[in-house]
């Protein structure tokens, strides 16, 4: 079964320094590249997530305004 366009779905292994390898498709999905910050969020009842750092930055923007703006 193929997945429908923008979803990815598979399996990472834990490595025994607790690293994880994201897949590829889902590197080229949010556009992930070397160098890049992610934000893992956790909560013991909902999961794991992990999304790019300018995710959360837009969020703030959308809130609090751009920076720089009074």
């Amino acid at each position: 079964m193929k997945p429908s366009k923008g979803k990815f779905a598979g399996t990472v292994r834990v490595g025994e320094k607790g690293q994880i390898v994201i897949p590829k498709g889902i590197r080229e999905l949010f556009d992930i590249r070397p160098g890049d910050t992610l934000l893992v969020l956790a909560d013991e009842k909902r999961g794991i997530a992990i999304t790019k750092d300018d995710v959360l930055l837009r969020q703030f923007e959308a809130i609090l305004g751009p920076e720089g703006e009074k």
